[in-house]
């Protein structure tokens, strides 16, 4: 749900940037950033199921299943308990859309403005998309 809305807005702040700055073909310019950022999805996702699913198996042993019913069973959790479990779990659901973020940016700057590579340039126009 997160990565849909962060993928939502960093697509009308390329079509906003892209229209202000009179780029031909705005739709596929946009088009391609929304193929970068769900391929970038896909990829992070993946990786960050197999990386979870590595730690809980490498803390539950040879007897690891991933059963959902014995959620309250508490050496099924895998480990992700407590103020380390918390900051992995949010690592591991907002780093693929800020991730995907930043290729958009890295595509909206490199690609369609033609602009070098700051921080400026990578991040303007973000506030002109929430007026």
């Amino acid at each position: 749900m997160i990565g849909g809305i962060i993928g939502v807005l960093a697509l009308i702040w390329v079509y906003q940037t892209a229209t202000k700055a009179n780029i031909n073909n705005v739709v596929v310019w946009v088009m391609v950033c929304a193929a970068a950022y769900m391929a970038s999805q896909f990829i992070l996702i993946g990786a960050a199921n197999y990386l979870i699913e590595s730690m809980r198996a490498s803390q539950g042993g040879a007897g690891y299943e991933r059963d959902l019913m014995s959620i309250g069973d508490r050496k099924n959790l895998g480990g992700f308990q407590g103020s380390k479990g918390t900051f992995a779990s949010v690592f591991f659901e907002l780093f693929p859309p800020i991730a995907g973020f930043f290729l958009v940016a890295f595509i909206r700057t490199k690609l369609v403005l033609k602009e070098s590579l700051t921080k400026a340039n990578l991040f303007s126009g973000i506030g002109d998309m929430f007026r």
